[in-house]
């Protein structure tokens, strides 16, 4: 394991008895607002996801779901000069009732972001929604796959999965 990944575990992972987003429960858990909000490791992050992007281009737009993607869309937006959207969980009701903040148009091609990926659920809604808005979907980068079945799904749903790690490559034994 690299350096990074060394730090990203320093910083965010947990032992104890947690319920997963997914509903699933685990022995562990990585925190993604303990390795977002770090601007050190943050930068680092961004830098490794902007090596991937060369592989998806041409890339019009980058694109992180809410809450947990954005800072992570943001810092990979600034280091590799990319514009990004944002993806609501649902339209707010009120002012523009958008499910989409940025700018956007039909036909671009985007670049997904997100923290921590297991079922991935909450990746396939936001995808859903880049679709509708009519944007073409390239990949999806994460930062860590917990390889629990959110890669295949991904994939299944004719996505490209992109890792920066893996809960193998961190050393973080499967058995949760």
């Amino acid at each position: 394991m690299d350096d990074l990944g060394q730090r990203l575990l320093a910083a965010s992972y947990l032992e104890g008895d947690f319920v997963l987003r997914s509903g699933r429960r685990s022995r562990f858990y990585l925190d993604k607002y303990l390795f977002e909000t770090q601007p050190d490791l943050l930068r680092d992050i961004a830098k490794g996801l902007a090596q991937k992007l060369p592989a998806y281009r041409p890339i019009d737009l980058l694109a992180g779901p809410e809450l947990g993607a954005v800072a992570l869309v943001t810092a990979l937006a600034l280091e590799s000069g990319t514009p990004f959207v944002i993806v609501r969980k649902g339209a707010k009701g009120y002012g523009t009732d958008k499910a989409m903040e940025g700018r956007a148009e039909a036909g671009q091609r985007v670049v997904m972001v997100e923290d921590v990926v297991t079922s991935g659920g909450a990746a396939l809604q936001a995808a859903d929604k880049l679709r509708e808005a009519g944007l073409e979907v390239a990949a999806l980068l994460c930062v860590v796959d917990r390889e629990e079945g959110g890669g295949e799904q991904i994939e299944a749903a004719g996505l490209t999965f992109d890792p920066l790690f893996t809960a193998t490559s961190l050393g973080i034994k499967k058995s949760v």
